[in-house]
């Protein structure tokens, strides 16, 4: 009998033994390099891992019997694998992921280049997919929300009763940044004024930031950085989506997307309307929400003669009514007593022509984009009315000679006239800006660890003479974990009165520039770290570590004379250096996802014997993000974001704030709903100072260095009818 019993045991035990199979998954990319922390998961079950410095996965102690496995990783194609056991027991299995259609846009869009993303060496920081949703069911009214949360990028608000603001990247001013559309300057000059707070995400496929001057390709304007706003674009498969959204500060937004390729010929529509009635959350009588409506309508079409060979032409147009003040102004019941408002009016409208003809080895593109902008400004006892005609055209020609080099030549054009109705002023302030260039740009690998880019561009004004720009990048990749880039450029703007000091005086008193003000020019260079590993079996690590330093020369500086209440600009007698670093770090775990970021900024103005730090720039930004993803189905998050201490323009000290904001979508097969908290510590500038000082018929308001609007929720429901 106990012979019989330990043979059983025997037979039972082997079984086991036998049973624990084994299996191993090498996970590459494309172009052969190792993908760490792609996700390994066994189909139907919690069972899984991520792949290692080496890009292997390793599963042991398998049943025998048939399995699934799903392998994913972020920008690739996610497969699967069907293995047996133990017929497929201690294999390798070489696992090749292609590059999804959303990283090939992202690299195609923002260098035109046909490399991938981890192989260029322009820094290059990108919102695509799910983020991009998240952020446009936060704020569906315009992209402020999109860019306020970027590490190193501050949404700067320059008055209360328009509610506009605009853009800094890494300390210097929003006329710094330019603004593109599908690659095409729209924003730029008089035509900047509202653009944040016109433009809205719903239209967008990914948003894309480059930091520093990024002169070859888009010539000048890009001193402090670039931003480029990336349409959908059509597909076989329809696309019908309809957002509406409601906040809590009775703002109502309506959006609708089509897109569908037929044939040769592809559509896109996207139209918006938005509403919002004044709003004074503070009750001090005026308002921290102008009473707003703006309607968008964006027609596209597209036309593709062959797979070689498409043409695009798109028109955008953007219809802004916004009005605040004093609350009873705004309501009708003006007096002696209440008299303060400001309107704005304007009319946005551009067209986008795009031609692309491109085979194995070759890229033939030209460019052309038309815009007209009309702002009416009226305040009491004043009227600001101009409008603005610009346009740009380029032809660019893209070489590949082989894998390792690339070539991109390029011609372009820039004009930008600025004409005043001269209602309410003596001087007249038009004006007209020519701009002719030509740009040649290379892109070499070296060897597989070693990639520059390097490249020229020189521009001709009639006004400011001619300006020459190099610029050069290196990457280098050290091993799968940790790459470096360094870059290095120079860049400028051309002077115009369209500053953000000149919009807090609603441009009343402000002189024409005068012969004696330069062009301001810059000098930048960048280096960054980015090292990536993995922590056990299903935890990913990556942080990257980013220095800056950028030297302006000539920076226009406004000076007012308040005994003839008149204002001029004219070029500064000494610079603004503007230094800093910026630590991005990320550590996932299955469907959780944390953020860590922290922005030093440090902006000092060397000018009219001082050094001190630039007004309204903390030094200090930080900011946590916890998220919660479960694909397709659930997206919670919590934020929570810190600003240091600040000057104001007369260098009182502001103190620092904290704000915490939360957000939950629930997506389901054809619609999704959303609720988002956001500020709901109810962080308002009138906590710390009125933000308006009086006699009130007469306001004097004060910076805005916090948020004016408090705690603001909103939710609304997207739908996607095809």
């Amino acid at each position: 009998m106990k012979i019989f019993l330990s043979g059983i045991l025997f037979l039972f035990f082997s079984g086991m033994i036998t049973a624990q199979n084994k299996v191993s998954f090498q996970v590459n990319g494309e172009s052969g390099e190792s993908l760490i922390g792609a996700s390994v998961i066994i189909e139907g079950t919690s069972t899984g891992t991520v792949t290692d410095t080496e890009g292997l996965a390793m599963f042991s102690n398998l049943p025998d019997g048939k399995m699934n496995f799903v392998i994913s990783f972020v920008g690739y194609e996610e497969i699967e694998i069907d293995l047996s056991f133990p017929a497929d027991n201690n294999k390798v299995i070489e696992v090749e992921l292609e590059a999804g259609e959303e990283l090939e846009e992202v690299i195609i869009t923002t260098t035109r280049s046909s490399r991938s993303i981890q192989d260029i060496p322009t820094r290059i920081e990108a919102i695509t997919g799910e983020e991009l949703g998240e952020k446009a069911a936060m704020n569906s009214s315009n992209i402020g929300m999109l860019l306020r949360e970027t590490t190193g990028v501050q949404m700067q608000q320059t008055s209360l009763s328009s509610g506009n603001m605009n853009i800094r990247i890494q300390g210097l001013d929003g006329r710094y940044t330019q603004i593109l559309k599908d690659g095409m300057p729209l924003y730029g000059g008089f035509a900047g004024g509202l653009s944040i707070m016109q433009i809205p995400p719903l239209d967008l496929r990914q948003v894309e930031l480059i930091k520093g001057s990024n002169s070859t390709l888009y010539g000048g304007g890009a001193i402090a950085g670039l931003v480029n706003l990336v349409s959908i674009q059509p597909e076989d498969e329809p696309v019908l989506d309809v957002m509406v959204n409601q906040t809590s500060a009775l703002g109502s937004t309506g959006n609708l997307f089509y897109a569908q390729k037929y044939g040769k010929v592809g559509l896109s529509v996207y139209g918006s309307g938005s509403f919002q009635v004044p709003y004074d959350p503070d009750n001090d009588g005026f308002s921290n929400m102008p009473e707003a409506q703006t309607f968008g309508f964006n027609p596209k079409l597209y036309f593709y003669f062959n797979p070689n060979t498409e043409l695009s032409f798109g028109f955008n147009s953007t219809i802004d009514k916004r009005t605040g003040g004093d609350m009873e102004v705004i309501k009708g019941n003006a007096d002696a007593e209440h008299v303060f408002f400001e309107e704005n009016k304007s009319e946005r409208y551009s067209t986008q022509l795009n031609f692309l003809n491109s085979t194995d080895n070759r890229t033939i593109s030209f460019k052309n984009s038309i815009s007209w902008f009309d702002r009416k400004l009226t305040i009491p006892d004043y009227r600001f009315n101009g409008h603005q005609v610009s346009g740009f055209t380029e032809a660019m020609y893209n070489l590949h000679k082989n894998k390792k080099s690339e070539w991109q030549f390029g011609l372009n054009h820039y004009l930008e006239q600025f004409t005043e109705e001269h209602t309410d002023t003596t001087t007249a302030r038009d004006y007209t800006h020519n701009t002719f260039g030509g740009f040649i740009q290379n892109t070499t690998d070296f060897s597989e660890k070693l990639v520059l880019e390097a490249g020229l561009r020189t521009d001709y004004n009639a006004d400011y003479g001619t300006f020459v720009l190099p610029r050069f990048t290196l990457l280098y990749k050290a091993n799968p974990k940790l790459s470096t880039r360094l870059g290095g450029a120079m860049g400028y703007k051309l002077p115009t009165i369209f500053t953000e000091d000149a919009e807090i005086l609603y441009f009343r008193g402000i002189q024409a520039l005068s012969d004696q003000v330069d062009a301001e020019t810059s000098l930048g260079a960048n280096f960054d770290v980015n090292y990536k590993t993995v922590l056990g079996e299903k935890m990913t690590f990556s942080i990257n570590q980013l220095f800056y330093v950028t030297h302006l020369k000539n920076a226009l500086v406004l000076r007012e004379d308040n005994a003839s209440d008149l204002a001029y600009f004219e070029s500064a007698d000494g610079n603004i250096l503007s230094s800093g670093f910026e630590t991005n770090a990320k550590l996932s775990y299955n469907d959780f996802k944390l953020y860590i970021n922290y922005a030093f900024i440090n902006t000092k103005l060397k000018y009219d014997n001082i050094n001190r730090q630039q007004p309204l720039t903390p030094k200090h930004n930080a900011g946590f993000v916890l998220m919660y993803e479960i694909e397709e189905k659930w997206s919670a998050g919590y934020e929570l974001y810190y600003t240091g201490k600040q000057y104001d323009n007369v260098y009182h000290t502001k103190t620092d704030y904290w704000i915490m904001g939360a957000m939950l979508m629930r997506m389901f097969e054809n619609f999704s709903v959303f609720i988002n908290f956001e500020n709901f510590t109810n962080t308002n500038q009138s906590k710390f100072e009125p933000l308006v000082l009086p006699p009130y018929n007469s306001p004097t308001f004060t910076d805005i260095w916090a948020p004016t609007d408090g705690f603001v929720f909103n939710g609304g429901v997207k739908i996607s009818i095809l």
